[in-house]
Formats: structure tokens, sequence, C-alpha cells
């Protein structure tokens, strides 16, 4: 049981995968906090945890990134460590570039890139000094490769793929792990809350994230990849085949995805 009585942290937890990794979790043998900016939201899900008394609430908002210290010493207090902080929190796009106020590409580097990796900054001497810690980073196939509609998106999560590679190397020698998590198409409101071309939401569904993994079969997935401390975990249906095709052949990828119409 890799998760016995350890503190897991999950950011973006009052929704979409964050809440089916809280339901999914809690029904082990840990304790977990849990964060995202709507303190009722989080509330309400912890009281639908088999034990409650094990799930500490900590709202915050990544976009926040320069106050990240106190958040982090504050988590640290709720149970008396942290042993795994999963970076769940984040925010879509769905805008052409030429329609995008430069305002939304700096909203998403903001909360998807930096609030993410000023939290992780922030508890690596916590993990250092204990000479053990995990990071898990659910990023998204679009940190492999783009797709249309997404560009600022893409971009931060490139630059997740970019910074946690290289966390891993260099704190491979304080025990510290790191799991990049890449979903596919998962059906959440991921695609509703997406931002558009002058920041305001998308509010509607696309087809494709209808269509895609349910939260549970994903987030079971996902705890499998953390288990086995993969470094990255590719988790989807076809369109996982991408990550492939960008490597060995990139112009076959973009006629594939040029033909897909995916909004």
């Amino acid at each position: 049981m890799p998760f016995k009585n350890k503190v897991i942290w999950i950011t973006g937890a009052s929704s979409g995968i964050g809440k089916g990794l809280v339901l999914a979790l809690s029904k082990l043998d840990c304790q977990i906090i849990i964060s995202s900016r709507k303190e009722t939201d989080l509330n309400k899900i912890k009281q639908l945890c088999p034990k409650p008394e094990n799930i500490a609430t900590l709202p915050f908002d990544l976009a926040n990134y320069d106050n990240m210290k106190p958040i982090v010493n504050k988590a640290i207090s709720l149970f008396g460590s942290i042993d795994l902080l999963i970076n769940n929190g984040g925010i879509s796009q769905r805008s052409l570039i030429l329609d995008t106020d430069i305002a939304v590409d700096k909203k998403l580097m903001e909360v998807d890139y930096l609030g993410t990796v000023a939290l992780s900054k922030a508890l690596l001497p916590h993990f250092t000094k204990n000479q053990s810690g995990h990071y898990v980073v659910v990023t998204s196939l679009m940190g492999k490769f783009s797709s249309p509609y997404r560009s600022g998106y893409c971009g931060a999560k490139h630059a997740l793929h970019g910074f946690f590679d290289a966390m891993r190397m260099e704190h491979q020698k304080d025990n510290v792990k790191v799991t990049i998590i890449c979903p596919g198409f998962v059906n959440t409101n991921i695609a509703k809350n997406a931002l558009i071309g002058d920041g305001s939401l998308q509010n509607s569904q696309d087809i494709a994230t209808k269509n895609g993994l349910s939260i549970t079969t994903f987030c079971n997935r996902m705890i499998k990849a953390i288990q086995k401390e993969k470094f990255e975990a590719y988790i989807g249906k076809k369109e996982i085949i991408g990550v492939y095709l960008k490597r060995f052949f990139p112009k076959l990828l973009h006629r594939l995805v040029m033909k897909s119409q995916v909004r």
C-alpha cells in the first residue's frame, strides 16, 4: 500500500479530475489536503469522504504565485508533513491565436505554469530536508504535441515538462520523485471553463471531451501510474498515439490533427 500513512496534497480538488482523485484516495489509509479557490465546494467534497477527519481543506489561488511559502507552511502544519503533492490545478483555452488577447496567454502561464512551479519550489525544502517526496504534475497530451485553439494552454503545459524534467534530475540525489501525467480527453468541465480570446469562459462542452474517459477510469489509471512511480504516463483513448507520431512522424501528426476538426 504505497499511500498508507502518507499525506497527500491535491490542488484543483473541487471538481473534475481533482475531485475524482480525492474520492478515490480517501478510501485508502492516508490523509489528504484538498485545495482550490472554492472553499465551499472543498467542504462539500470533504463530507463525501468516508473519513472526513482525514481530509483538510486549504483554499488558495494558484495565480497568487508570489505568496506560496505561507501556503506551504500552513499545509505542512495540518498533518505535520507532506509526502506527495499532486499539482492538478489549472485552466484551459479555446481560441485562435489571432483572436486571443495577450492577457489570456499571461493568465494561462500564471495559473498553469508559474502557480504550479512556485508551489512546488516552496515545498522543495521540506522534501529535501526529509530526503523524500513525490511531485505528480497533471499536464496534458497538449504538453507533448499541439492542437489549434489551444496555443497558450499548449505553451504552459510544454513548459511544465521542461521544468519538472529538470527537477527530477536535480533532486534524484534527495530521493525526490517526479511523475508527469498527460491526460487525453476526460469527461470533465474543462472545456466549459476554458478561456476564449477575450478572457471569458467558453461555457460549452466539446464533443471530444464529452466522449473522453470517465473521471473514475482516468483516476484509477492515474493512481496506478503514481504507485509505479512512472516518469510519464499518457492516459486517454486513441489520442495518445499523437505522442508517438510527434516523435517519429511529425508531418503525419500535423495532417491528422488538421483533419480532426477538434475544437
